[in-house]
């Protein structure tokens, strides 16, 4: 009786920080996307332009109606001011001190499709002579979100290359060379730190062990998620396979709920590294539709589709360790067995809520 009154009293608490964190704390309707900027840079001998898909947030003095997307008429209402926050943010200058003029383009100037939360602008930049030593500032940065880079494709005569602007590394000179360490450096970082803010891929991994295990065992789970992670977004990173941004994230919730579920009432977990390659093959379209558009050049891209995707597995691992550990301290403690069912039921409550969230957002 004893035990049955405290699985309800941790279940209760479980149900509160469940809504809590459903409410506010952590609610990332569309997780992978909803901070990050993608920027398609084409420079020319006389001048530059930049498709900019950018969180709509960051200019929300253009949303009158707060949808998080802007329609053509905000655009043409606040293109003053859209003009001058884009060119104080995004600085183009030919040699030490030529200014390239910006131009938005109403005809470009539009909302993804497939995306709720960002608009796409066209800028273009002009100068009056011709381009020697072109620099590039970006400091279109917003400290309310927690994503903070901006990842670019910058392409000029035959060379093209990918670069990530951040609110330290904000800066390039066109004429200097990239090492191609550096450039899988900057991807590495970008792979741990997506694991390390995926709330969702996070509480995906942490249902999969929750059952406990032989570290081997865990690592091998881990490892067909990565694999499979690894093998959509390459595909959907190559325009091979394409879906929908609020179905793939919706069945991410899903595939929390259902681990969640099995971890309630399944003992043998010996199917768990199959389960976990046919989820991950989903989750690896969770990023997809920021890497896609990264670069037109097969090498740079599978470049750093490599380097993210070995950071995605270094932060796992890390990932794992943890709950290893973790697990083993639990098992020393009374009512271990109630916890575990209390925080399974956590999960599902959050990924139902999740799931609710990035469903209707389409249809909000």
């Amino acid at each position: 009786m004893k035990r049955f009154v405290r699985f309800l009293q941790v279940s209760v608490l479980g149900l509160l920080v469940s809504l809590w964190l459903a409410n506010g704390a952590i609610a990332p309707a569309f997780a992978h996307w909803d901070d990050l900027t993608v920027a398609d840079i084409l420079i020319t001998d006389t001048d530059a332009q930049i498709t900019l898909t950018v969180p709509t947030v960051l200019l929300r003095f253009a949303d009158d109606d707060g949808n998080q997307t802007l329609s053509q008429k905000e655009i043409d209402i606040h293109r003053p001011q859209l003009e001058q926050t884009l060119s104080n943010a995004i600085v183009l200058k030919n040699q030490k001190d030529s200014f390239g003029t910006l131009t938005l383009t109403p005809e470009i100037a539009q909302s993804p499709a497939d995306n709720v939360t960002h608009s796409t602008f066209l800028l273009q930049y002009e100068w009056p002579t011709s381009l020697e030593k072109l620099t590039i500032e970006y400091t279109l940065f917003s400290p309310e979100l927690d994503q903070t880079e901006a990842l670019a494709t910058i392409t000029q005569r035959d060379r093209t290359r990918n670069v990530i602007f951040t609110p330290e590394n904000n800066t390039i000179e066109i004429a200097d060379t990239i090492p191609w360490q550096q450039q899988a450096l900057s991807f590495l970082q970008l792979g741990v730190k997506h694991i390390f803010t995926g709330y969702d891929h996070i509480l995906f991994l942490i249902a999969l062990l929750l059952p406990g295990g032989r570290l081997p065992q865990l690592l091998k789970i881990v490892t067909a998620f990565t694999i499979a992670h690894s093998i959509t977004l390459t595909l959907a990173a190559l325009n091979v396979v394409t879906l929908p941004t609020a179905f793939v994230e919706s069945v991410i919730a899903l595939s929390i709920v259902y681990v969640a579920i099995e971890n309630l009432w399944r003992k043998q977990m010996n199917h768990r590294p199959w389960l976990t390659f046919g989820f991950g093959l989903i989750h690896g379209l969770g990023f997809a539709n920021i890497l896609r558009d990264l670069t037109q050049n097969q090498g740079n891209l599978l470049l750093s589709l490599a380097s993210f995707n070995l950071g995605v597995e270094l932060g796992q691992i890390t990932i794992v360790v943890l709950v290893f550990y973790g697990l083993r301290l639990l098992q020393k403690r009374r009512g271990e067995l109630v916890l575990r069912y209390a925080i399974s039921i956590m999960m599902i409550l959050l990924g139902s809520v999740w799931f609710a969230e990035r469903a209707l957002a389409v249809w909000l």
